[in-house]
């Protein structure tokens, strides 16, 4: 008897762990929520996080946390969160920079970032510019590929590190112009800016987010937009292809992601919970200040859109000759 009753105790006790799983997804979160950024402060990733950080946190009653972690064009800070413990408690603010190019020029990560994080939501589409020191005497892109075509060694151009959108954003630049430029990568959009500002380096592709506040300063210049078509959040930009250079567009995006195994309930609470906050006229306002525009998606649409992305720049990747040696 006693032996029946123990072999029966596993069947006894399953149904009761059952509500206590839901219960625990039903509470989530139970504790401070940190969202892993693989990018330095001061880049848009970054920026876009902070905005969200707090409208998460009054609707949650619990902190949620910035957590930098630049590094290997984000891929860093990208496996740091696929290892992070798939309860909810740890999340990824990722962009088309770690999650899409830098795992096509890097050739083998270990792993399938399409397989290794689960799509919450897509926030923001995330515009790329040619910005340059106020010191190059350029206005628009015919005056600065005459300026680089002038300059004994060609022109050096940072980026946010290898594999980013702002790197590929240079490289096709490069490709499509035949100029003769070298790529300088940093940590982040933040180590950029500082430098560009300095004049360390005279010439960087950056997110529009990332680079508007010095630019209405006067402390850089911002001589057009990557995208194919003009921002309507700055329309007084011209394209890079208006400027002559055919075929030209690139750009960027942020999302929330979590390690794939996250339970769909949180999945699902977080996408609602982004999705309410970016519909506050607040969040819009701060959002267009910043030159980002709102492209929210499910859960389910992010990881469709993820897949996509993938298909539409691994031609474009294999053409530029790109690699990570």
């Amino acid at each position: 008897m006693k032996r029946r009753a123990l072999l029966a105790a596993p069947a006894l006790l399953a149904p009761g762990l059952a509500p206590r799983a839901a219960s625990a997804q039903e509470n989530w979160p139970s504790r401070a929520v940190t969202m892993l950024v693989p990018w330095a402060p001061g880049g848009s990733n970054d920026v876009v996080a902070r905005l969200f950080s707090p409208g998460l946190e009054a609707r949650t009653g619990h902190p949620f946390l910035i957590d930098n972690k630049p590094g290997g064009g984000g891929s860093v800070g990208m496996g740091q969160a696929m290892r992070a413990r798939p309860d909810g408690h740890a999340l990824f603010v990722s962009s088309a920079s770690n999650h899409v190019f830098y795992p096509l020029i890097s050739g083998d990560l270990g792993y399938d970032v399409r397989e290794a994080f689960h799509g919450m939501a897509m926030w923001v589409d995330v515009p790329n510019v040619v910005a340059v020191h106020p010191s190059v005497p350029a206005q628009n892109i015919p005056e600065l590929i005459a300026h680089i075509r002038a300059t004994p060694g060609g022109m050096s151009f940072g980026s946010s590190g290898v594999g980013s959108s702002n790197h590929l954003a240079g490289e096709l630049f490069r490709m499509r112009t035949g100029l003769d430029m070298t790529h300088v990568p940093y940590r982040g959009g933040g180590p950029v800016l500082a430098d560009l500002i300095g004049g360390t380096i005279k010439l960087a592709f950056m997110n529009l987010p990332t680079v508007i506040p010095p630019a209405e300063a006067g402390r850089v210049k911002v001589i057009a937009v990557c995208t194919g078509q003009r921002v309507s959040l700055r329309p007084d930009l011209p394209t890079v292809s208006e400027g002559g250079v055919p075929d030209y567009a690139v750009r960027s995006w942020t999302g929330l992601f979590a390690p794939k195994s996250t339970p769909d309930a949180i999945v699902q609470r977080m996408s609602n919970l982004s999705k309410e906050i970016m519909e506050t006229p607040q969040m819009r306002a701060r959002l267009a200040d910043l030159g980002s525009e709102p492209i929210w998606m499910d859960a389910a649409t992010t990881d469709r859109f993820v897949r996509e992305e993938y298909e539409r720049w691994t031609p474009v990747v294999r053409a530029s000759g790109v690699r990570i040696e």
